[in-house]
């Protein structure tokens, strides 16, 4: 199935694909053929990117968060910043966070049930998303979710090649963990920041799936 987040990249590909490759067969046979294998593939490529498969989402129980994409853990460390007062400044936070590459399903999934109290566009910069500074400096789009008196920010963070951020929900709507919300294309990352003392379950290097993996279990 192809995300409905890509089904406009994947027509303005295919479109342009067909354009060039019907100039290159009316200009030369070889560059015709040649310019065929070339869009071919790319076209392939962009079908499996925006591939959107469907997934199981495990049994949760209270606090269990499990990841918004698929990817490699990458950090585990306490957070620069939040871009949002979602908590106090006396809080004491940790952020989890995964990196996306081109080969990884983009669409990303609520990590959590519960009321998304906010929704925040920031523009930035394009470094490169394992870049421990693209959580401050990237354009990035931040949410945060209440859970049962417990809290929870993820920020979908754009890369050097992701420069589009896709999400289709609105603040003060109750969500579910597991659903679909957007994507970010072309290899990317994903942050997550809560408080402290969560019960983590995944390493530095472990490979994570979107809406399958319990990333960890939040106490507050």
């Amino acid at each position: 199935m192809i995300t409905k987040y890509g089904s406009d990249t994947v027509f303005k590909v295919f479109i342009i694909s067909a354009v060039v490759v019907a100039a290159g067969f009316i200009l030369d046979i070889i560059l015709g053929i040649s310019l065929l294998i070339l869009f071919l593939l790319f076209d392939i490529f962009t079908l499996y990117f925006f591939r959107d498969p469907e997934r199981t989402v495990p049994a949760l129980d209270d606090g269990d968060v499990i990841s918004p994409a698929d990817g490699k853990i990458v950090l585990i460390e306490k957070p620069e910043i939040t871009d949002s007062d979602f908590f106090s400044p006396e809080d004491n936070l940790m952020q989890v966070s995964i990196f996306m590459s081109p080969l990884n399903v983009h669409v990303n999934r609520f990590p959590v049930s519960g009321l998304l109290k906010f929704v925040k566009y920031i523009p930035g910069k394009y470094l490169v998303a394992f870049d421990e500074k693209s959580s401050t400096n990237n354009e990035r789009s931040v949410f945060g979710i209440e859970s049962n008196g417990k809290k929870i920010i993820f920020k979908q963070i754009a890369g050097f090649v992701a420069r589009r951020i896709t999400y289709d929900c609105e603040p003060d709507t109750e969500v579910t963990a597991g659903n679909r919300f957007g994507m970010i294309k072309f290899g990317s990352r994903i942050d997550l920041i809560f408080r402290n003392g969560a019960k983590i379950y995944v390493n530095v290097g472990d490979k994570v799936k979107a809406g399958e993996t319990k990333l960890l279990k939040l106490i507050s």
